[in-house]
């Protein structure tokens, strides 16, 4: 790959050198791949999500709770056959999906290890919602499972916390892609996601209305049974918030109960929202190269 254009970036990095904007080369880098007890219960049931943490991101949030392998700092890097191998043994160890986690830089080999062999389990892509429409388009009939992050609904946020002003755009493009290729969701008689769409977004401290925006939207966009709609409030400041002071705080209960209270009264119906104690760094895993 001579000039990458994968992401919405299209920074046209030779992706050999590794010095785009996601800070990693063109083989996979892994970070860690083993089973995963917190994700949404449609996904991680009783078994476990079987999360494949890549490294490097094309966002870098400067409330990033990854940040070691965000930046490319963390992981090592793997061969495709390494990662089929990787797959197997998550599906070995009980996995109820295989859970691609920031895949998005790596789409084109991800791709071509799916139609090589693809898992019988299914197989989602777990991604910060700034996508590519066009590269989306490569994985149809490979990914079960697409669950985006709805980030920003407005671009002021979107450019001062990822440095993406076209971040709304970008990513409501994708994710209308993504339903038009999975449909409505499907979940199986345990309860767990077969194939469709996961919307996630992260209140942020002091931008309310940003997550007032992407429930409108998600409202106004979808009806009841076609996507879910996972809210999240598990923010956990890091040392880069301080830059952005205004973020540099934990989510207040007032502000968690207005957001629950906004999402109840929208008219989403099928999701799931976290309980506001659902935060600090023991809900991040060690990226220590287990599994890889």
């Amino acid at each position: 790959m001579t000039a990458c254009r994968l992401c919405p970036r299209g920074c046209g990095t030779d992706r050999e050198t590794g010095g785009g904007f996601c800070r990693v080369g063109k083989a996979p880098t892994v970070a860690r791949a083993a089973l995963h007890m917190w994700e949404e219960p449609c996904l991680s049931g009783g078994n476990g999500s079987g999360t494949v943490f890549f490294s490097g991101c094309n966002l870098a949030r400067v409330y990033c709770q990854n940040y070691p392998i965000s930046r490319g700092q963390a992981g090592k890097e793997i061969t495709k056959a390494r990662l089929s191998e990787i797959f197997r043994e998550l599906v070995g160890l009980g996995a109820d999906n295989i859970n691609l986690v920031t895949p998005t830089h790596f789409s084109d080999v991800i791709a071509e290890t799916l139609r090589k062999e693809k898992p019988p389990v299914p197989v989602v892509w777990n991604c910060g919602g700034y996508e590519s429409v066009e590269t989306l388009r490569t994985l149809e009939g490979l990914i079960d499972v697409y669950m985006p992050d709805m980030k920003y609904s407005f671009s002021a946020p979107a450019a001062r916390y990822s440095n993406a002003p076209d971040y709304p755009e970008r990513a409501k493009a994708a994710i209308l892609e993504m339903f038009r290729q999975r449909g409505g969701y499907v979940l199986d008689d345990r309860g767990l996601i077969k194939s469709g769409v996961i919307i996630r977004h992260l209140i942020l401290p002091g931008n309310l209305e940003n997550t007032f925006g992407v429930i409108d939207w998600a409202a106004e966009t979808f009806r009841p049974g076609q996507v879910l709609f996972s809210l999240m409030s598990q923010f956990t400041p890091t040392e880069n918030c301080a830059a952005c002071p205004e973020i540099n705080r934990p989510l207040t209960r007032e502000e968690h109960e207005r957001a629950i209270e906004y999402l109840e009264n929208s008219g989403i119906e099928d999701g799931f929202y976290q309980d506001l104690g659902s935060v600090g760094e023991s809900f991040i895993p060690p990226f220590d190269l287990t599994g890889v």
